[in-house]
């Protein structure tokens, strides 16, 4: 296994096999004085625009929702990643994502913002003519116009690509007609411009942009849902719609390309907007645990609301680290592929399908966080988490849906560990060798001695380690299954939640090494906690998650060498984890809030 450390970013995937450095590392204390302007203006427009009447939004009260998009459009909170030359801000990628972060914690409101500035405009910045760009993009910039996206279908979901609508060229060659339906389509109630998905003639799979009042397309009611009750939620219809030739988006028969590289940018995007809606939830419940009290005594004080709230915090934090690690990644390879002569379109979805596979594993474990800390929440909450009249009640309903779309998490495990693979045999991944060196690794003799006195040494060889650990069981996995590994979707979800969790763990330690390098220790004891208390329950998950799949493939000697060598692969230190907790807490406790 190479441990060669590098100062260029990391290749996507590549972690797997090589080593990161602390200082190489982009973490949140990082955000410079504008980033951090920004992130603290977007806190202060939901404090005072959005939460007073979160509650009507959630009745779909007329007019309000578009109204409260053009207030953040004023702000311009929704041109943030469109450039200047075009109406918008022309942040870079880190600020755009920033700007999801902040807002997360809006409920509805958040989906439709991110709805508007993701697939509502990103497909057309991206993918659009120089004519429909300076026609579309201002507006959508400002917010006078706003945007949705039209993908799914009653029939058509995941396999997106299996799409009924259709577009045939009209006889005077000015139109595509198009007819079908299209479901679930966020902001399709009030949006004037609408992405949709069509095959011409039944076959080439395409984009099109279209607008509220052509002939043909209509849209239905507004769709009744258990959760992101505020947010418009509609079928479109399209018979015999005429869609002028120039509004075909980017080019005939490509557009899996436009809807595949949006998911990508759509996946980091809702990571962070899942990130804000956790601090929020965290924050509410922290506040319930220290005023509710029962037997005389406020329930923060009980170890039981502890281990919740600390669980709440290390795995808040820990995304964080995992999630602005990867945006600078992707702003490096934007910067890098512009300097190469590449668009500004073309550099970002470059740089954004270079890092698909994080981008996936960051929606599967930021949805699924949030779904932790909303459900703890109203734990916390006992029986009043029940009622309407509390806030968690709203955060519980409206988180359900992160771990649906953007991909299911179901398919974003599958596609992360398939990514790795395809990209390993087209030679992208250089995965075979280290893969061979953990298989020679385990027919010799451990090493248990560690002679590394360096700062973080055991835990960089737990990291190492776990990496091993992912390596033995996908290498053995596809050599025993070979073609047959795509139908053992169980085995595939099991690698892909060891590569989080290892991801996860690898980005805290970056993370809290570069503080302590920075700060000192003594001033990074909250840090430290976390880190230790994720990676102690890190090699746990990663050893259970390989022994599932292990058992699932291996039989006989093979099965035992593979079993012990997990057991080696994911040894760490004993650690008080109970203890660590309760100072995480405590230091909530002491800020009222989550920290950062």
């Amino acid at each position: 296994m190479s441990t060669a450390t590098i100062a260029t970013p990391l290749k996507g995937g590549e972690w797997l096999i090589k080593a990161s450095t602390a200082q190489d590392t982009f973490i949140p204390e990082n955000f410079n004085e504008e980033q951090q302007m920004v992130k603290d203006m977007c806190a202060t427009f939901l404090d005072t625009e959005i939460l007073p009447v979160v509650a009507r939004i959630d009745k779909m009260e007329q007019g309000l929702m578009p109204a409260l998009m053009d207030k953040a459009g004023e702000l311009g909170l929704l041109g943030t990643s469109a450039p200047e030359d075009l109406g918008g801000l022309g942040k870079d990628f880190i600020t755009s994502t920033l700007v999801n972060e902040a807002l997360g914690g809006g409920y509805s409101f958040s989906v439709a913002v991110a709805a508007h500035t993701g697939i509502g405009t990103l497909p057309i910045l991206y993918f659009g003519t120089a004519e429909q760009k300076a026609k579309y993009i201002p507006k959508l910039a400002t917010g006078e116009w706003k945007g949705a996206y039209g993908l799914t279908e009653p029939n058509s979901g995941s396999d997106a690509l299996s799409a009924k609508t259709t577009a045939k060229l009209s006889d005077d060659g000015k139109h595509y007609i198009l007819n079908g339906q299209k479901c679930w389509i966020t902001n399709g109630g009030f949006a004037d411009v609408y992405t949709v998905f069509a095959k011409i003639d039944g076959k080439e799979f395409t984009a099109f942009i279209v607008e509220r009042g052509m002939e043909g397309f209509t849209q239905g009611p507004e769709e009744h849902k258990m959760g992101i009750k505020g947010s418009s939620t509609v079928q479109l219809y399209f018979q015999d719609c005429k869609v002028p030739v120039e509004n075909l988006l980017g080019e005939k028969g490509k557009g899996h390309v436009i809807a595949f590289n949006i998911l990508n940018i759509g996946r980091l995007k809702l990571a962070a907007a899942v990130l804000g809606g956790s601090k929020r939830s965290l924050n509410i419940a922290l506040t319930y645990a220290a005023t509710r009290e029962q037997f005389k005594t406020p329930i923060a004080n009980f170890g039981a609301i502890q281990h919740k709230l600390g669980e709440m915090a290390t795995n808040i934090w820990v995304l964080e680290s995992a999630l602005y690690r990867t945006c600078k990644w992707i702003d490096d390879k934007e910067t890098e592929l512009e300097a190469a002569g590449k668009t500004s379109a073309e550099a970002l979805l470059g740089a954004a399908e270079e890092y698909a596979i994080e981008c996936a594993m960051l929606k599967v474990d930021g949805s699924e966080l949030l779904d932790y800390v909303v459900d703890e929440g109203v734990q916390i909450h006992g029986g009043n988490g029940f009622s309407d009249e509390y806030e968690i009640s709203r955060a519980y309903r409206d988180s359900r849906i992160n771990r649906i779309y953007e991909g299911t998490n179901e398919i974003n495990r599958l596609l992360t560990v398939d990514m790795v693979l395809k990209r390993a045999m087209k030679g992208r991944l250089d995965i075979m060798g280290p893969a061979m060196a953990v298989q020679k690794e385990l027919m010799s003799i451990p090493d248990f001695g560690n002679d590394d006195d360096t700062a973080f040494a055991k835990e960089f060889k737990a990291v190492a380690n776990f990496k091993k650990a992912i390596m033995m069981t996908a290498g053995a996995a596809v050599q025993k299954l070979m073609m047959k590994i795509e139908q053992e979707q169980e085995i595939l979800m099991n690698i892909a939640d060891m590569a989080i969790q290892t991801f996860n763990a690898e980005s805290a330690l970056l993370r809290a090494a570069k503080l302590v390098a920075e700060k000192g220790e003594d001033a990074c004891k909250f840090e430290l906690d976390i880190m230790h208390t994720y990676l102690y329950d890190a090699a746990d998950r990663i050893n259970k998650f390989g022994k599932d799949a292990i058992n699932a493939f291996a039989d006989g000697d093979e099965h035992r060498m593979m079993l012990l060598g997990l057991k080696r692969f994911t040894k760490v230190d004993p650690f008080n984890s109970k203890e660590a907790r309760r100072r995480i807490v405590e230091k909530l406790r002491n800020d009222g809030k989550y920290p950062l």
